[in-house]
């Protein structure tokens, strides 16, 4: 082979998407998705499956997600694995980075290429990158603020990328449950999936609940209308007057994205006059942090955060350990638990908490996502616990 083929064989390809951390470190790949540029933390998230429920999981706003599985986009997308609620607001995931490009998709549900739904959704996308090395960075050094940019032309303004980069606050003090809370109160009956039956409808309800909506997942709603619950979602600001006049038998406290004391300030007052009033209480995620706030613990940003749904999460109540799906950058303190609120779960990655329960009152929540979606199924039964409080008051 001559010189000039070697070189047509082997083509200096242009980068076409940057990675621009807050340290001034650059990081060059391939673009995909939309172009444009957007700034976030970036994290890493663990499983093996579910990428489009984890790119539109509202959990992860103000985000930039890194996959450390090698093979995302094989699988296309659909329109039944969304997990976005409020299709009006701001997608969860602000980019996406990948190791390698998008492979055709090669499943019998996909209705459209993961690129072409990253352009339509305006995630900002990146491949080619050693993603291990990334996410040994991250653990090394915890989330980066950064900016992820794409351009075709493969021309930058880096100087204008690295300010950005450099001066976004992060999301301590943020809170951005505002971006995907819903505007107004709808109600929900659509329950899980079933394979070749696609989903169901709760057609004869046992409870009524009022779930707050701080960013809430589909398949939260899912399942609670799948043990019997007629689900009232309501916007995150709702006033608890307006809550408990819809007499619930139950009140749900969703996830969200953000600094949980950021958005403690107006959730807090309405999750204590809620636990007053004797309803039972169920938190999941952001929903669980501001229930420790609600009765005094105080949270704390993570290092690295727990972005997966392969977690080990151990039930301290029964010695039981369950693999459970997880995505939070903030924790409850376990030490600031005061007396009453009961730790019941804890993970077995670092220790911190994962789960409360209030003595004597049923109310209890987990750090967790035992809705998965994707994950395993191992923590179902919250939901049915839930229900089961539910049914208790009301024969009492």
């Amino acid at each position: 082979m001559t010189t000039t083929e070697n070189a047509s064989a082997w083509p200096d390809l242009k980068p076409t998407a940057l990675l621009v951390l807050a340290d001034g470190t650059v990081l060059e790949g391939f673009g995909l998705g939309a172009e444009g540029h957007a700034v976030g933390e970036v994290c890493f998230n663990t499983a093996m499956t579910g990428y489009e429920e984890i790119l539109t999981d509202p959990s992860y706003a103000g985000q930039i997600i890194t996959f450390t599985f090698p093979h995302i986009g094989n699988v296309g997308t659909n329109d039944e694995d969304i997990e976005t609620v409020n299709m009006a607001a701001t997608p969860g995931a602000r980019g996406v980075i990948l190791r390698t490009a998008i492979t055709e998709p090669s499943n019998y549900r996909a209705t459209r290429h993961l690129d072409q739904w990253l352009r339509a959704r305006g995630i900002v996308g990146l491949s080619g990158i050693d993603t291990r090395a990334l996410t040994a960075l991250i653990r090394s050094k915890g989330m980066p603020n950064a900016v992820i940019a794409h351009s075709k032309s493969g021309q930058f303004d880096l100087g204008a990328l690295k300010k950005e980069a450099r001066e976004w606050p992060g999301l301590e003090g943020m809170d951005l449950v505002p971006m995907v809370t819903s505007a107004q109160r709808f109600t929900w009956d659509e329950t899980p999936w079933e394979w070749n039956k696609g989903f169901g409808h709760q057609t004869h309800p046992e409870f009524n609940v009022v779930a707050i909506d701080y960013g809430i997942k589909r398949n939260i709603l899912r399942l609670l209308a799948g043990v019997g619950c007629k689900v009232t979602v309501v916007p995150a600001t709702t006033s608890a007057e307006d809550i408990l006049a819809m007499n619930p038998d139950g009140v749900f406290l969703s996830n969200g994205p953000g600094d949980p004391a950021a958005t403690g300030k107006y959730a807090v007052p309405v999750i204590q006059k809620v636990i007053k009033s004797g309803r039972p209480t169920f938190g999941i995620c952001l929903g669980h942090q501001m229930l420790g706030l609600a009765v005094g613990a105080r949270t704390k940003k993570m290092h690295q955060g727990h972005h997966g749904a392969n977690h080990p999460v151990k039930d301290e109540t029964t010695g039981k350990v369950e693999i459970t799906s997880m995505n939070h950058g903030f924790a409850v303190d376990q030490a600031t638990l005061p007396k009453g609120a009961t730790q019941t779960h804890v993970s077995l990655f670092d220790g911190s908490n994962c789960g409360i329960q209030l003595d004597g009152k049923p109310v209890f929540s987990v750090q967790y996502h035992p809705e998965a979606s994707p994950g395993p199924r191992d923590s179902h039964y919250l939901f049915q616990r839930f229900a089961d409080l539910m049914r208790e008051r009301k024969r009492a």
